[in-house]
C-alpha cells in the first residue's frame, strides 16, 4: 500500500520560510491531481494547493503570492515552498494524492507560526 511521508515543518516566526516535503513510497500511477491541504485548531480542512498531472496549479486566495507547489517525479516527491509565513498559517499540514480509484492522505506536519 502507497504511503505519504510529509516532512519540512516547524516552528517559525512571521516572514519566516518553510519548505514543506511529501514523499510516497512507490511510483503512483494515474495521478490526477497532488494537493496540500491543512487545518487550523477548530477549523474545517482547507485546500491550500494543487497540482495535476499536467502541471497545472492552483492555489487558496489566502496563500497567493506565498506558496508555491511544485513536484520531482523522479523522487516521487511533492513540494509546498512557504514564504513570508503569517501567523494565521498555523496548521497541521497534509499531503494528498488522488486519481482514478484512490485518495492517499499523508499522516500530516505541523507548522507553527509565531514571534
Amino acid at each position: 500500500q502507497v504511503q505519504l511521508v510529509e516532512s519540512g515543518g516547524g516552528s517559525v516566526q512571521p516572514g519566516g520560510s518553510l519548505r514543506l516535503s511529501c514523499a510516497a513510497s512507490t511510483t503512483i500511477f494515474s495521478i490526477s491531481s497532488q494537493n496540500w491541504y491543512r487545518q487550523a485548531p477548530g477549523k474545517q480542512r482547507e485546500l491550500v494547493a494543487s497540482i495535476t498531472s499536467g502541471g497545472n496549479t492552483n492555489y487558496a486566495d489566502s496563500v497567493k503570492g506565498r506558496f508555491t507547489i511544485s513536484r520531482d517525479k523522479a523522487k516521487n516527491t511533492v513540494y509546498l515552498q512557504q514564504n513570508n509565513l503569517k501567523p494565521e498559517d498555523t496548521a497541521v499540514y497534509y499531503c494528498n494524492v488522488w486519481g482514478s480509484g484512490f485518495n492517499i492522505w499523508g499522516q500530516g506536519t505541523q507548522v507553527t507560526v509565531s514571534s
